[in-house]
């Protein structure tokens, strides 16, 4: 298997609407990630970046990760499905030295063990096909490389999120993101190739109230601005009221303060 890249396609068909939907965003996503500055900092931490080293950030979305381990002298990989999100990354790379590409979690276009460290924040965690996405993971990674994850759990402020938004979709997804948030699930996808650390931290998403929330959510995360599109006009206006009668729930006095619960898990590969 040595040298081997994937012969797949940049996006696989069954992921081609997720990319759609992920690419809306746009420059816009940028404003999400705002909210979880905190616990990227944590995760880009936990992977320590020394200069030099090869990384790959999978689900790179507009390369916050990326950047901050490009800041640290290593040479960085970021790799997403979603175009329109990688165009904002370039944008918003200026002068540092991270290579952007599409490609596919499922099926990453890159050499085996080709990577000192692999690195993926709030994003490889919403892929269709988990186990293919953690083989992958252990796939690129060398031995004794490093692995940092940062996944939100089943039982916090993003997944009670989703479950505001849930009864207005057509159909709920087909495997749930936040199963990568329990610490067993985590070891069955990923325990046979890395010895694993998971932790449980917490990100503070802090902003003026909940319509501002709605209108960051509903312009910029894909998930949000592409169900708020399918609506008719009478199930949109139910589905703002809802979602930002949600946030308005941690309301601290001129603002809200939203705690959201994630696992960070850092593991080494084994030979």
């Amino acid at each position: 298997m040595d040298g081997h890249v994937t012969t797949a396609p940049a996006i696989q068909p069954h992921n081609e609407r997720a990319a759609a939907v992920w690419s809306s965003g746009g420059r816009d996503y940028e404003e999400i990630i705002r909210g979880v500055y905190d616990g990227i900092d944590a995760t880009v931490a936990a992977l320590a970046p020394r200069p030099g080293e090869r990384i790959l950030d999978v689900a790179t979305g507009t390369g916050i990760t990326a950047r901050a381990c490009a800041r640290r002298g290593a040479y960085v990989t970021g790799i997403d499905i979603a175009a329109g999100l990688l165009e904002a990354a370039r944008t918003l790379s200026g002068g540092l030295d991270v290579d952007y590409r599409v490609g596919d979690a499922e099926a990453l276009p890159v050499a085996d063990g080709s990577f000192d460290a692999v690195v993926s924040t709030f994003g490889v965690m919403f892929v269709n096909k988990p186990e293919a996405a953690a083989a992958e993971l252990a796939r690129v990674c060398r031995p004794g490389g490093r692995l940092a994850l940062a996944t939100w759990t089943p039982d916090g402020a993003i997944a009670e999120m989703f479950k505001v938004m849930r009864p207005y979709m057509a159909a709920p997804p087909p495997v749930s993101p936040f199963e990568w948030g329990r610490r067993e699930r985590l070891e069955e996808l990923l325990g046979d190739a890395f010895d694993l650390t998971v932790t449980v931290e917490t990100s503070h998403y802090v902003e003026t109230g909940g319509e501002a929330a709605w209108n960051t959510f509903v312009n910029g995360y894909g998930p949000t601005r592409a169900l708020a599109a399918s609506l008719d006009e009478e199930r949109r206006a139910a589905l703002k009221r809802d979602f930002v009668a949600f946030h308005e729930r941690f309301r601290e006095g001129q603002g809200i303060h939203v705690p959201r619960t994630f696992v960070l898990t850092v593991g080494t590969r084994r030979p």
